[in-house]
């Protein structure tokens, strides 16, 4: 084989390669896109079920996703799927009590938790002790536009 026929297989092999993972990183990007549409769709008109959790008071007067500050007496609540502004009925399914709440923020962080709720909510689903009860969450009105 003589080097430049070395050199152009090299360069096509390479171009092959480029395109080969350009199309496999845009695919994947699709199909990450396509999965948090899918699960935001599923989850802003479902009932959802897990563990919620709330906010501790030292949060007050942070910034909540929404841009308001955070105040512990409010129905503020936060999602990782359900659109800010949507507001959503919160039963503790220990005691049956529940809450309407407005989606202001993002989170829980805290892994396997579904919403995080203000204290004031918290206190009104006799939650406080516990700190985390198993929740249903049911979207009752959508953000307007």
């Amino acid at each position: 084989m003589l080097a430049w026929e070395v050199v152009d297989m090299r360069m096509h092999l390479s171009l092959l390669i480029a395109v080969a993972l350009s199309v496999t990183l845009v695919s994947g990007a699709d199909a990450a896109q396509h999965h948090r549409n899918r699960t935001h769709a599923a989850h802003a008109s479902h009932k959802q079920k897990g563990r919620i959790s709330y906010y501790t008071p030292k949060l007050a007067g942070r910034k909540m996703a929404n841009g308001e500050a955070f105040r512990p007496e409010s129905n503020a609540a936060a999602s990782k799927v359900l659109p800010l502004g949507t507001k959503a009925k919160v039963t503790n399914l220990e005691n049956g009590k529940s809450e309407t709440v407005e989606i202001k923020d993002r989170g829980p962080t805290t892994p396997g938790r579904v919403m995080d709720v203000s204290p004031a909510t918290a206190k009104k689903l006799d939650m406080k002790k516990d700190g985390t009860v198993p929740a249903e969450i049911t979207p009752i009105a959508e953000p307007k536009p």
